[in-house]
């Protein structure tokens, strides 16, 4: 029970104590849209992607509310948080049901609503929204709400490493990450990081055409200085939305690292990416288990003949023994249909592995020769090649992410696209 006292004319208020300072720890880097409805909103929101803790974050802003998230979500992948702007109690919950459909898993969501109500929280909180903020809303209010996402205890890290590695020297694991990564980062509009863990001969400079002075060889020989703000330092940028933490390609040392030599790099890199793909060149040590373990997905790249059938069946059984809560690796076939070779059909590579591969990507010398000596992917080669496909696909099931929704046409669409460019 709540008592009153009236204060007296003798009494005098006691001095109120200074403002402890609030602290909220920085978002990492992750893609938020917003969808509001007024324009004091929006305006908050727009105030808030200002905010240094909001530095990395890729923030977009859209009016419609709810209508237009379930609207854009029908023709593009969700980004990392929602924020979703509504006045009504009925209409709220069930246009969440209706985003739920067009949603992909993992996405967070954060609700701006002018309800006062504990039953509504709970109910929001049943259809997974993350958090409900009272409206009216100031930028700070929109930035801890963010940012609370990634910083609170029970939050997993942001950060999904994909590990890619070829079954056997000279298969195109290399070729085949730096394309994935692409795919990842243009088609499905994730910030992703490359990092060529091979030291000693890594060619992701060389196909992003990419020289920068320092990489991952700074961080692995300076484990002390790995933090956030050394590894940015690192990054070279190749996109938008894909950096890269090259390999010096250098024999000027001796590449022997202990077991744990990666951890601090992939921690810090977990931390601040949504997604980290992983070169791992073809050797067996100590590291490289263990980075290809600790990774939440892996993709094999194969040949079709004996003995890559051979190493990618001893990979599996390695991998599902030592990560039995998590999927089976992925793999896929690549330089399929090489003239005059004799190849293990593709059906008897799944027979034996007791899985399918991802896709089959055909042996196609010239253009993927020519992308390799003019530092491009495959996509800035040939933008409807049929590989570019297969790259997607194989960026979808690694990174759970449901299929990228085509925009459908209409007799007004040249119109729209006028007047945008007005």
């Amino acid at each position: 029970m709540i008592s009153y006292a009236r204060q007296t004319q003798d009494e005098q208020p006691e001095a109120a104590p200074p403002p402890v300072e609030e602290h909220i720890a920085p978002a990492p880097r992750v893609s938020v849209q917003a969808f509001c409805e007024t324009v004091e909103t929006a305006a908050a929101v727009q105030s808030a992607g200002e905010d240094r803790r909001l530095g990395k974050a890729h923030l977009k802003i859209q009016m419609g509310g709810m209508a237009a998230a379930i609207e854009a979500y029908r023709s593009a992948p969700t980004p990392n948080v929602i924020v979703l702007e509504s006045d009504g109690r009925n209409d709220l919950l069930s246009g969440l049901d209706q985003l739920a459909t067009v949603c992909d898993a993992g996405t967070r969501v954060v609700v701006i609503g002018r309800i006062n109500d504990v039953m509504l929280y709970r109910e929001l909180v049943r259809r997974g929204v993350s958090d409900y903020v009272l409206a009216p809303v100031g930028a700070i209010d929109v930035v801890r709400s963010i940012c609370n996402l990634f910083s609170a205890p029970e939050a997993k890290a942001v950060g999904r490493i994909i590990a890619v590695v070829g079954a056997k020297g000279g298969v195109g694991a290399s070729t085949i990450s730096h394309n994935v990564a692409w795919a990842i980062a243009r088609d499905l509009a994730m910030d992703a990081v490359v990092a060529d863990l091979d030291l000693a001969f890594g060619t992701a400079g060389l196909d992003y055409n990419q020289d920068p002075p320092q990489g991952i060889a700074d961080a692995v020989f300076s484990p002390d200085r790995v933090d956030t703000a050394f590894i940015d330092r690192l990054l070279s940028k190749c996109t938008d939305h894909l950096s890269l933490l090259a390999a010096p390609a250098t024999l000027d040392r001796v590449y022997d690292f202990g077991t744990d030599a990666f951890d601090a790099v992939f921690d810090t890199l977990r931390s601040t990416m949504p997604c980290i793909v992983l070169d791992i060149p073809h050797q067996w040590s100590g590291w490289t288990k263990r980075a290809l373990i600790g990774a939440d997905d892996i993709l094999i790249v194969a040949a079709p003949d004996l003995a890559n059938l051979r190493n990618t069946k001893n990979l599996f059984d390695l991998l599902k023994a030592s990560r039995p809560n998590d999927r089976p690796p992925l793999y896929c076939l690549n330089q399929v249909g090489v003239p005059k070779r004799p190849e293990i059909a593709a059906t008897e590579f799944a027979k034996a592995i007791e899985s399918q591969p991802v896709v089959s990507i055909p042996f196609e010398p010239q253009i993927f020769g020519s992308a390799a000596n003019n530092g491009q992917m495959i996509a800035e080669i040939s933008a409807n090649h049929k590989s570019i496909e297969m790259f997607l696909q194989i960026a979808q099931r690694l990174t759970g992410r449901s299929e990228t929704k085509k925009q459908k046409s209409s007799l007004l669409s040249p119109l729209i696209e006028k007047l945008r460019g007005k």
